[in-house]
């Protein structure tokens, strides 16, 4: 069965209800940290294509499940390329801005 999308996003119900006040630490995690367990979520998905893709060329996988590894490492692989243009954008954006 499909799960639904909203199964797999992180809980966002707080947004726009006032972040962590002078003093205090905000209990989820930190940006840094998710940015690094993103990035290590693409690689690894990146690595599993690969390594299906293999595993097919070898003859020991199922067509389907190669087919479906690298279209899921072609999909992240689209996301993170724009998710990169996207950030260069907005850096150079932040660099026009007047002091």
């Amino acid at each position: 069965m499909v799960a639904r999308i909203t199964d797999s996003l992180p809980n966002v119900g707080g947004i726009g209800t006032g972040g962590p006040t002078l003093g205090t630490q905000g209990t989820g995690q930190n940006f840094s940290d998710y940015i690094k367990d993103a990035t290590a979520g693409a690689v690894d998905t990146l690595h599993k294509g690969e390594a299906m893709s293999m595993r097919g060329i070898a003859g020991e996988a199922d067509l389907t499940d190669v087919v479906a590894a690298v279209n899921s490492a072609e999909t992240t692989l689209q996301v993170v390329t724009g998710l990169r243009d996207r950030m260069i954008q907005a850096y150079q954006e932040i660099l026009r801005m007047p002091i």
